[in-house]
C-alpha cells in the first residue's frame, strides 16, 4: 500500500471515530433528556438542541412518547452504524480485504442504513399526519430529513456487500487451489 493510500485510510479512520463519538454524544444527550423529561416534564422547554416538545407533551403524552421514541431509535441506530464502520475500518487488512469479517460488516452496515431510512420515512409520514391535526412539528423535521438518502445509501452498500461476498468466495477458492 502506498503512503498516500495509507494516509487517506488513516484520515478515514479518524473521521469515522469523530463521527461515532459525536453520534454517541447526541444519542446519549437525547436519552438523558428523555429520562429527565419523565421525571420533570416542566423542563421540556430546555431540551437538547432546543427541542421544545412541551406543547405536544401537554396535548398528548402518548404522541410525545411516540415521536421521541422515533428520535431516540434513529439516533441510537446511527451510532450503532458508525460503530460498525469504526470496527470495519480498524480491523480491515487492506493487503487482503476480501474476508468474511469485512463482508459481514458491510452487510450489517446496509441493514442498519436501511433501518434508519425506513424509520425516518415512517417518522416523517407520522409527523406529516400530526401536522394535519394541528401539532407543531417544525423542530422534528431535522431528525429524519435524510431518510430517502439513507434508503438509497443502503441499496448501494448492499450491492457492495454482495460484491464483497463474491470476492470472499473467489479468494477462498483461490487460496484452496494454490
Amino acid at each position: 500500500m502506498t503512503k498516500t493510500n495509507k494516509f487517506v485510510f488513516t484520515v478515514v479512520e479518524i473521521v469515522s471515530w469523530i463521527i461515532f463519538v459525536g453520534l454517541c454524544v447526541e444519542a446519549g444527550a437525547l436519552i438523558v433528556n428523555f429520562i429527565f423529561s419523565l421525571f420533570k416534564p416542566e423542563a421540556l422547554h430546555n431540551l437538547y438542541q432546543k427541542l421544545d416538545l412541551s406543547s405536544m407533551h401537554d396535548r398528548s403524552k402518548s404522541t410525545f412518547y411516540n415521536m421521541y421514541s422515533f428520535i431516540l431509535i434513529i439516533a441510537i441506530l446511527k451510532a450503532i452504524l458508525f460503530y460498525i464502520v469504526v470496527r470495519l475500518v480498524s480491523k480491515i487488512d487492506l493487503s487482503k480485504p476480501f474476508d468474511s469479517f469485512v463482508s459481514r460488516q458491510i452487510f450489517l452496515m446496509s441493514y442498519y442504513t436501511f433501518s434508519i431510512g425506513l424509520l425516518s420515512f415512517i417518522a416523517r409520514e407520522t409527523t406529516r399526519n400530526l401536522s394535519h391535526r394541528g401539532y407543531d412539528i417544525n423542530k422534528l423535521d431535522e431528525f429524519w430529513a435524510d431518510g430517502q438518502a439513507f434508503i438509497l445509501m443502503a441499496a448501494v452498500i448492499y450491492v457492495i456487500a454482495i460484491i464483497f461476498a463474491r470476492g470472499v468466495e473467489l479468494q477462498n477458492e483461490n487460496d484452496l487451489t494454490v
